[in-house]
């Protein structure tokens, strides 16, 4: 089944590699109208933004680790596009909150990962919210993690708590929101073949046995379910977590 985006505008924040650049590609072969965001211009994200039949400098570069980025950033996309139909909030970081060593580590860790995986991709939804409400309605998708159900390992507790609290204001503004016809998705995809993937041997054995299917998630899996969502197919699942794991976490 063929699925529609023609004319609409969708922000996807981190597009520049892995799931956002792949859901950049399947949104605009969709007809989408594709808002791409990274933190600071690169090779990466010139390449995608070629593939998107645009130019690096159409990229919005806007760092969330900044207070208030989470607007400011949805405030260009408005005014770039002139509206705003729905929004990927992709965007996010895999640092560690170890439990020993000195405690600038920890604090780091804690305050680098709610800032760019909580409080910009809230930020962004409350605008992208009001916005919706004035032009009648609209939908986010929230990419979270297998982490925000289970937890992670002992030295990423930042990660974990982050993306458990993605599920949460996903599923209260789904509740509150889907009479105004907002729309709100949460993905919790498990491993991904991306750069947050396990790269050393013995660490990349132990995810993949963990794996009944066998093998990490593809970056155009999680993409093939953003579009989806997006499509408007089925407008009941609103609030829905979509997990992609390959059963190595089953609800």
């Amino acid at each position: 089944m063929a699925y529609d985006l023609n004319g609409k505008a969708v922000l996807i924040t981190g597009a520049s590699r892995g799931i956002g650049a792949k859901a950049a590609a399947v949104c605009k072969a969709a007809g989408a109208n594709v808002l791409l965001h990274a933190s600071a211009e690169s090779e990466a994200s010139a390449a995608v933004a070629k593939s998107a039949g645009q130019a690096a400098g159409d990229f919005l570069y806007q760092d969330l680790t900044a207070p208030g980025a989470g607007f400011e950033l949805a405030s260009r996309a408005i005014e770039r596009a002139g509206r705003l139909d729905a929004v990927v909030n992709n965007a996010g970081v895999y640092l560690p909150s170890p439990l020993t060593g000195d405690k600038s580590g920890w604090e780091d860790g804690w305050a680098k990962t709610i800032a760019v995986n909580v409080t910009a991709p809230a930020d962004i939804c409350r605008a992208a919210i009001a916005h919706f409400r004035e032009k009648g309605g609209g939908t986010i998708v929230n990419i979270a993690s297998r982490a925000g159900h289970r937890g992670d390992g002992l030295e990423k507790a930042a990660y974990a708590a982050s993306k458990g609290a993605v599920l949460g204001m996903t599923k209260t503004w789904a509740r509150g929101l889907a009479g105004e016809n907002i729309l709100l998705y949460a993905i919790a995809p498990g491993w991904v073949e991306t750069r947050m993937a396990p790269e050393d041997i013995e660490a990349r054995k132990h995810a993949v046995h963990e794996i009944p299917l066998g093998r990490v998630a593809q970056p155009e899996e999680v993409a093939a379910a953003i579009l989806f969502c997006l499509s408007g197919a089925c407008p009941s699942m609103t609030g829905t977590t979509i997990d992609i794991n390959g059963a190595s976490y089953v609800r």
